[in-house]
């Protein structure tokens, strides 16, 4: 008896043929709870199975994204005898296959569906045009739509989705167009697409006109339409818009809540965001990844360590932390509040470090001038990291023009030859830069020779190399050619055509380079642009039209210019003025050494050492000292600073030893340091 029970318990369940409306209907509750493991267990103990139950279960697969399986059960239901082959099978199978890549098996199906008359129906064909686009194959998939000879919004929907992902947008809303002419009804999903084609191709115009068809048509209320409205005109660049639209909506979803944070931290209204943040918490719904992320490029910005703090501690609670998105927000912030270390820490605690992860650690340190560190983990990278892109190494780049290291430049350039990464506009700038920068400006031309496609960065970027080492003809002669190539200049652009003006002297060309900005070009000039022209009015000693510039700039006077003209005051020595520019000075930073030291130099060129013995007993009541100069050394990739009086150098002894032989051997020449507290003439 006991035997008997055993068999009959490990017996399958029999479903006579009449219940399997009962039992189909079961199976299908189950898949669409969510249950595929019960519901392949009833399907196993099935000694019965109709169209139905096979399609069923594989279209549960494919709502569970797991193709393989999919695709399995699908061909173990081919060879089944009996079995009609029926639009909706395939339907689900050609699912299966764009969910998987599988584009062999989607056009064998494609030629079965022709062979068999299924092509026809709507079904199989939007099936066929949703898997075609998935793969890749953009131009069968509009040649299947064209043959259509019934199309419903799922067809429309799935030829303007397949375009717009493919970055076909214009040819995405041709297609919206042209379904809108033939008064297929629309679902929110059409308008989304249409709008995300909008967004992306920058067409305010067209997202606009959407809008209004959504406010028509009544999906306006829908929180998918309004959050891809939000977006669209975020990208679009009116931010205004997206506040106004988030006001309207009566509940808010954890995405219409993100894109508002997001919204005003691209805004430069951090605090606004961090308050929307504190709303979000008071309400039903809570944050996930992408909002922390938010948030925290918003105190980033901010540079407040204490919020990004706690907002790092609530993530770690919520099992956050390990989201890269957040895990590299995360990192930016540290970076940004100057936590190299912890920034570091972060880093190191990502299981599964992106592209973006490691792109981010290297720029944190190659910012901060830490080169050794910055090329610790471009090597570490290169061992056990994806293949570094060209925002890893332009930062590298940048370290490396920044701090002169020009034969680790060299190396970077070479790797780059080698990675085949180099013909990006990003490279090309940044060696252009760090060739520049070092000293190179041969080899920066020769870089600049070698592009094979022209842009305007790297164009700016070898401007701005002969203008800063006094090639001023070279840089105005290529300013001259960018229109020839079929480039517009920008405002970088601007600037260092007008730095070379001012090395050369060109005080004219320089003034209509200015006005041609503004009138040709219709660019703002920027506050970097009027020092640039106040710059070229005092090296060529128009002292009086520099200071008029200087009160009539429409932006907050700073002590940039206030100092170009107290040194050009210096230089042409101007007493009057150079008191008054030094009074305007003092009174933004009143302990400036640099500002004293420059006036007291002023009245020394004149013999007035009245004036200079009054300016170093002010100095040395306000306990003003003037910062120590430091310099340093690459030897043998280590890299040596030096300090005016500072002996901490490891080898500090032995450096001094050989100084003392130099000066001993000089003769009559002698070696004088002097003292920090003593005036040192530019």
């Amino acid at each position: 008896m006991i035997q008997q029970a055993k068999r009959e318990q490990l017996a399958p369940t029999v479903y006579p043929v009449y219940h399997m409306l009962e039992v189909n209907s079961e199976l299908k509750q189950l898949v669409k709870q969510g249950q595929l493991c019960k519901a392949r267990d009833m399907f196993e103990k099935m000694d019965h199975r109709d169209e139905i139950s096979w399609t069923t279960l594989v279209s549960g697969y494919v709502n569970a994204s797991d193709s393989y399986e999919a695709l399995f059960l699908f061909s173990n239901m081919w060879v089944q005898p009996g079995l009609q082959r029926d639009q909706f099978m395939i339907s689900v199978a050609l699912k299966a296959c764009a969910l998987g890549v599988n584009i062999c098996l989607g056009e064998l199906l494609h030629g079965f569906s022709v062979k068999s008359g299924l092509i026809n129906s709507v079904f199989v064909s939007s099936a066929l045009i949703d898997m075609y686009m998935k793969v890749g194959k953009i131009e069968q998939g509009c040649r299947v739509f064209e043959k259509m000879m019934c199309k419903n919004v799922v067809s429309w929907t799935a030829i303007i989705s397949g375009l717009v992902h493919a970055g076909y947008n214009m040819e995405g809303l041709l297609y919206f167009s042209e379904m809108w002419r033939s008064k297929v009804g629309y679902d929110s999903h059409t308008f989304s697409i249409a709008l995300k084609a909008s967004a992306d191709s920058s067409l305010l115009h067209h997202g606009k006109a959407i809008h209004t068809q959504t406010i028509k048509q009544g999906f306006d209320e829908s929180s998918f339409v309004i959050n891809t409205l939000a977006t669209m005109y975020n990208k679009c660049g009116k931010p205004d818009y997206v506040v106004r639209l988030f006001e309207k909506m009566r509940m808010p979803d954890v995405v219409s809540w993100t894109n508002l944070i997001t919204t005003y931290v691209q805004m430069g209204e951090e605090e606004h965001a961090v308050k929307v943040f504190k709303r979000m918490r008071k309400s039903d719904v809570p944050p996930n990844k992408f909002t922390f992320a938010a948030i925290i490029s918003a105190c980033a910005n901010l540079a407040i360590a204490k919020w990004g703090e706690q907002i790092h501690g609530h993530v770690f609670r919520l099992g956050l932390v390990d989201a890269l998105s957040v895990a590299n927000s995360i990192i930016t912030l540290y970076s940004k509040c100057g936590l190299l270390t912890s920034a570091s820490l972060v880093f190191r605690g990502i299981t599964r470090k992106d592209i973006i992860s490691w792109s981010t650690i290297i720029a944190v340190y190659s910012q901060g001038g830490y080169a050794k560190e910055a090329f610790d983990y471009l090597s570490w990278m290169r061992r056990e990291g994806p293949k570094p892109n060209e925002f890893a190494i332009a930062s590298i780049l940048s370290v490396c023009g920044s701090m002169a290291l020009l034969e680790q430049g060299k190396q970077v350039h070479a790797h780059l030859l080698c990675s085949g990464i180099d013909h990006e506009a990003m490279v090309h700038s940044a060696l252009i830069s760090m060739y520049s920068k070092c000293g190179s400006v041969q080899e920066a031309s020769k870089v600049f020779d070698g592009l094979q496609m022209n842009d305007i960065i790297s164009w700016t970027a070898m401007i701005n190399g002969y203008a800063e080492h006094g090639y001023s003809l070279e840089a105005i002669d290529l300013f001259e050619k960018i229109s020839s190539v079929g480039l517009m200049p920008d405002y970088v652009t601007f600037i260092g055509v007008l730095t070379a003006c001012s090395h050369a002297g060109m005080v004219d060309l320089g003034v209509f380079y200015f006005l041609k900005m503004t009138n040709e070009y219709q660019i703002s000039p920027s506050k970097e642009h009027y020092g640039c022209i106040i710059d070229l009015l005092c090296r060529a000693g128009q002292l009086s039209e520099a200071e008029h510039m200087i009160r009539t700039m429409p932006f907050g006077i700073d002590d940039v210019v206030w100092s170009t003209l107290l040194r050009a005051c210096k230089e042409h020595g101007d007493v009057d003025r150079g008191r008054w520019t030094a009074e305007q000075l003092l009174q933004l930073d009143p302990n400036s050494a640099g500002t004293h030291i420059t006036l007291a130099n002023i009245y020394a060129a004149k013999g007035r050492w009245k004036e200079v013995a009054d300016i170093r007993k002010l100095m040395k009541s306000k306990g003003v000292i003037k910062e120590r100069g430091w310099s340093w050394i690459n030897v043998n990739d280590q890299l040596n600073a030096f300090v005016a009086g500072d002996q901490a150098h490891p080898q500090s002894e032995h450096i001094t030893t050989i100084l003392e032989l130099l000066r001993e051997n000089i003769g009559d020449a002698r070696l004088e340091i002097r003292s920090l507290h003593e005036d040192v003439v530019d």
